[in-house]
């Protein structure tokens, strides 16, 4: 109530007197302080104030940051959410990779040159026949030079004895003087923590646009408001940077009165009109349905033909069975192509608002991309997994054709990013610039008018999306999988600058950032949840490799924490393995459920109270507009 009293005392005092009053008045109020209070109130200004200086100078170090601020303004805050969520990924795949790097590779790296003393992995003595025979396909004696490339694209020969990949991490321990370094036991902690940092760092920013979403959508008119009203900078001083903010606040608006248009359209249908739209709507999802029943069915098959035929060693024709090979990734690479193409087509006809049909088809090609991946694992691991006429009976998977499985997964999973990264780059060099070329130079009434390609917002999120996804499941079987993918998207970054202002247009119909960067992030949490059922079956459920690997010891990757666990102190053991058990699970998970419920019923509490007290506003304004009324008379 004092610091109330006071700042209603300073407020009446620079309305009622000139500021040096202010100062007077100020001065006089901190000589009735303690020296203590003055201390701690002069030490709070003098940190806010540094505080505030190294934020702003940390501003200039944002990745981007002009880049990202020109887009803004010459294109609107659509397109710059999508750039802003590609700077975000290039974060946290770099943070992913010093993640990885630090605790897994580097011990490893230093331990080879001596620094360090380092044992291997002790192998049972019933796997030695059998399950430890692994013979990578490195490149001997004189080879071609396009054995090289093939190498680079496929992730075999050179790359796949490196520390790309995971059956070149074989240390069991590193002794570091007295200290025992256990490396699964890092390898598999490192693994929790890359995804659980993806997972908290995503929650983070989608609670952030949840909030700016939520506030938009609470009031238009009070959208309005704010940008008529405070949504120019005063400390904009450059002439440029208010040209961008000028051309910001004219997109914002324009996505505001194009989206009330729509609505507006909407509330005008006739009942005719509605029977037409929801019955094209329904006969459009039937042909969705229908493709993506196809996609699926042909990654399948051909799937099923490559598992069968590429390991053929008897095929004369070399270059055919490498195609067989490479055919799942390839198929995969083209449904991922043509499929968001035809879903861009179809979804014009459907009426949607611009931010809808950015998510109808978003979640289109989620279930297309996420589901090549899924059938193109669920194949490999049935190939594992598959112990017809007892072949998996020694080691408990097939270790005649996957003597180092793992090694196997992280190879499709590298070649699936780099086709994504070659299909990506060329579609800008071979499509994007001669049609921009024959757009400009020929006057052709058909070229007109195809005229340039629209920036989709929906197919490039959902690249970085279906990238980002392959990713945090191939980072367990090749660790230095996320250096790649920031090396790819940090590049993807520039050539989509590239083709949004020289061969691409704008999107005829604006989208709003603040609906688009939540939507973004739920969706690639989606992509975060379903890379955790590989990611998890690989460590709990499939045998581990004895040919290669950390964990050749155990039977499985998971078994690394209850070893581990046995070491500690008898009292230390029961509470880790009760906190396991159902008897904790039970009641923490009914006690996460109250306090979700608690936290939901206060959202809504306060809810109606802000709606209360837009009312109570409404009501002093028309009283207020009264009074003046009466005066006037």
């Amino acid at each position: 109530m004092r610091e109330l009293a006071l700042f209603e005392l300073n407020c009446v005092c620079y309305c009622s007197h000139p500021p040096e009053g202010c100062k007077d008045f100020q001065q006089a109020d901190t000589e009735h302080l303690s020296r203590w209070k003055r201390w701690k109130r002069t030490s709070s200004k003098s940190l806010k104030k540094a505080l505030s200086e190294v934020k702003g100078f940390s501003s200039y170090l944002v990745l981007w940051r002009h880049d990202i601020h020109s887009i803004e303004g010459k294109f609107g805050t659509g397109i710059q959410s999508y750039f802003s969520f590609l700077r975000f990924l290039v974060l946290l795949n770099f943070i992913i990779f010093i993640l990885m790097f630090s605790f897994i590779t580097l011990p490893i790296i230093i331990s080879k040159y001596g620094i360090f003393n380092n044992t291997i992995v002790n192998i049972s003595p019933k796997y030695i026949d059998n399950c430890t025979i692994y013979e990578p396909s490195g490149n001997k004696g004189l080879v071609y030079f396009y054995t090289y490339l093939q190498d680079l694209l496929s992730g075999t020969g050179i790359l796949e004895v490196t520390s790309l990949f995971y059956g070149y991490y074989t240390i069991d321990a590193i002794w570091i003087s007295t200290m025992r370094y256990n490396l699964p036991l890092a390898y598999l902690l490192a693994t929790f923590a890359y995804l659980a940092l993806s997972l908290l760092w995503i929650i983070k920013r989608s609670v952030e646009g949840f909030k700016q979403n939520l506030v938009h959508d609470a009031d238009p008119f009070q959208s309005y408001c704010n940008k008529v009203f405070a949504g120019w900078d005063f400390c904009i001083t450059d002439p440029n940077a208010a040209r961008l903010k000028h051309r910001s606040l004219q997109c914002e608006l324009q996505t505001d009165l194009q989206e009330e248009k729509l609505k507006q359209k909407i509330a005008e249908r006739t009942m005719k009109e509605k029977l037409r739209i929801y019955s094209l709507r329904i006969f459009i999802n039937i042909i969705v349905l229908a493709i993506l029943s196809g996609f699926f069915y042909s990654i399948y098959r051909v799937t099923v033909f490559s598992q069968e035929n590429s390991n053929d060693v008897d095929n004369a024709n070399f270059q055919a069975n490498l195609l067989v090979q490479y055919l799942p990734s390839m198929v995969i690479t083209l449904a991922n192509f043509i499929g968001p193409l035809i879903f861009s087509f179809l979804i014009r006809f459907e009426d949607y608002t611009p931010a809808f049909e950015i998510k109808m088809t978003l979640l289109r090609c989620v279930f297309l991309r996420l589901a090549n991946i899924g059938v193109l694992l669920f194949s490999l691991w049935s190939q594992i997994s598959d112990c017809g006429t007892d072949k998996c009976k020694p080691c408990g998977y097939n270790y005649k054709l996957y003597p180092c499985w793992e090694s196997d997964v992280g190879q499709e999973m590298y070649k699936l990013m780099i086709f994504d990264f070659i299909v990506i780059l060329a579609v800008p060099l071979f499509v994007d610039f001669p049609r921009m070329l024959l757009v400009t130079h020929c006057s052709c009434k058909l070229v007109q008018w195809f005229g340039l390609q629209e920036f989709g917002i929906s197919d490039s999120v959902l690249e970085i999306i279906y990238g980002q996804t392959i990713c945090w499941i191939g980072t367990f079987f090749a660790p230095l999988l996320p250096a790649i993918a920031t090396i790819k998207y940090f590049v993807i970054f520039y050539i989509k600058k590239i083709c949004l202002k020289h061969t691409r247009k704008p999107a005829a119909r604006p989208i709003r950032a603040s609906s688009s960067n939540f939507f973004f992030l739920l969706v690639l949490l989606i992509g975060l949840i379903l890379a955790f059922i590989p990611v998890g079956v690989s460590i709990a459920r499939i045998p581990s490799s004895k040919a290669c690997g950390p964990f050749r010891n155990f039977n499985t990757s998971w078994e690394v924490i209850p070893d581990t666990i046995v070491t500690f102190p008898t009292g230390l053991q029961q509470v880790l393995f009760g906190m396991a058990s159902e008897a904790f699970a039970v009641p923490f998970f009914m006690i996460i459920c109250i306090i979700m419920f608690y936290f939901t019923a206060l959202a809504r509490a306060h809810k109606r109270v802000v709606e209360q007290l837009r009312e109570q506003l409404v009501l002093h304004g028309f009283t207020f507009q009264e009074m003046l009324m009466c005066d006037l008379a």
